[in-house]
């Protein structure tokens, strides 16, 4: 199999499952708006906002990037047993913290949305709301971290198709639920309902997957057993890995929080407008993993050219898709804007376009960023993208926005010019220091 195909049928797959989740979420919103109004969709970002903060940084950026960088490496070294007993040790890690994050929204749930800004009835609904979602996202992280196994592995297609089974089943209940049993009474928990029984049925699948290809990889059945060395060694790699996503994260948490300060207009329009945009973000993303799967293998073989080479095959790749939709949200924003609002909103409207057309400029350098700092995960290094993200978050990004939108009280679009800004500095600094570690690499060798 040549470079090309060894990147596309890993990518592709992944950047589909991916897309998938993202027109879950756009539609999610979508319905939510169109059958409750502003405050709802409020309440869904809030709720969002805070329980998957807590998973993408301890799993979906952690445990599960983690995994796929020993996974892979291991694999591209024809070491099969070592790769299904740190799949096991994995899911096993997942399984534990999954019961954590659910247990703190429960418990802490209330504390923390008030810090965001949700006052009355406002933080009594999310509140409520969060439980149930909460409950879904645990099915959701057991689900992530046996996919995280299979793109390992390279089935990445079953993924695919957990995400495609989560998707349909989360529509359609929403649509019932929303449109037809609900359609005269107004109840926001439906949105969590449909999420709860989406995610189980994908977690249902996944299961299944497992048992059918036990004999490829000897997964969660005979002489695999938990192991704290093991576990050892898959949290200190995922820990950089998980702060990366952490200052990233919780940068925009406090970012989104004064926001929310500066008016419902402001963190509606902004809302609006990530929401969009996460259909470009979300085959960065794909491609990062990607890279990250196969920097990993090439580097198990010791071939390090090949490495850099399959790196900046990825990259190619990104860099296509993304300024495709710099393209799109730069003559396009208001047109993507109005499926989101209604009629009386449109002063959100405006500003959701105006950030959306904003945001065409960052979109290369996410771009850069993710498939780099992927790069580097799969050379066995997450400290890097780690101290790169703390840079770029507490010193770019959160600061300027405090300033530009605290003290000066500037509009929702001074946000996106600063993220742009940020971007553009991690994407330059990933870069440079995957080509810095490859050198290394080429020396020792």
């Amino acid at each position: 199999m040549n470079k090309k195909n060894d990147v596309l049928n890993v990518s592709l797959p992944i950047i589909s499952q991916m897309l998938v989740y993202t027109f879950m979420s756009i539609f999610d919103m979508m319905m939510v708006g169109k059958y409750a109004g502003n405050k709802a969709v409020n309440i869904l970002g809030l709720s969002n906002a805070m329980v998957t903060i807590f998973i993408n940084i301890i799993i979906i950026n952690g445990i599960s990037i983690g995994m796929i960088s020993i996974i892979s490496r291991y694999i591209g070294a024809k070491d099969s047993y070592k790769a299904s007993l740190f799949s096991y040790n994995g899911i096993m890690i997942g399984l534990f913290m999954g019961l954590i994050i659910t247990a703190i929204t429960f418990l802490f749930g209330n504390q923390i949305l008030y810090l965001m800004g949700a006052r009355g009835d406002l933080l009594y609904i999310t509140f409520n709301f969060s439980k149930i979602n909460a409950v879904a996202m645990f099915f959701y992280i057991i689900s992530s971290l046996v996919n995280a196994m299979f793109i390992a592995y390279g089935y990445s297609y079953i993924p695919l198709l957990s995400s495609l089974i989560q998707f349909v089943t989360k529509i359609f209940l929403n649509y019932i639920f929303m449109f037809i049993i609900l359609k005269n009474h107004i109840n926001i928990n439906v949105v969590a309902i449909s999420s709860l029984i989406s995610y189980i049925a994908g977690f249902i699948f996944c299961i299944c997957m497992v048992r059918k290809y036990r004999f490829k990889f000897n997964i969660l059945f005979k002489n695999l057993k938990f192991s704290l060395s093991i576990a050892k060694e898959i949290i200190e790699l995922s820990i950089p890995s998980s702060f990366e996503e952490a200052a990233y994260s919780i940068s925009r948490l406090i970012c989104t929080s004064i926001i929310m300060y500066s008016g419902s207009m402001y963190f509606s329009a902004n809302e609006i407008a990530n929401t969009i945009e996460s259909i470009s973000f979300m085959p960065g993303t794909s491609f990062g993993i990607a890279t990250t799967t196969l920097v990993g293998i090439k580097i198990g073989e010791r071939d390090i050219k090949e490495a850099n080479t399959v790196a900046f095959e990825c990259a190619f790749y990104a860099l296509i898709m993304m300024c495709s939709f710099s393209l799109i949200f730069l003559f396009m924003p208001n047109f993507l804007v109005k499926f989101f609002v209604g009629k009386g909103d449109l002063k959100v409207a405006y500003l959701a376009g105006k950030c959306l057309a904003i945001s065409a400029i960052e979109q290369p350098f996410i771009a850069i960023s993710l498939v780099f700092a992927g790069g580097l995960k799969g050379l066995g290094d997450t400290k890097t993208p780690f101290y790169i993200s703390v840079f770029t978050a507490f010193f770019i990004r959160l600061p300027l926005i405090y300033y530009f939108m605290y003290i000066l009280k500037y509009n929702i679009t001074a946000v996106w010019w600063i993220t742009a800004l940020q971007w553009g500095i991690d994407g330059v600094l990933m870069l440079i220091f995957f080509k810095y570690k490859i050198f290394k690499r080429l020396t020792k060798y």
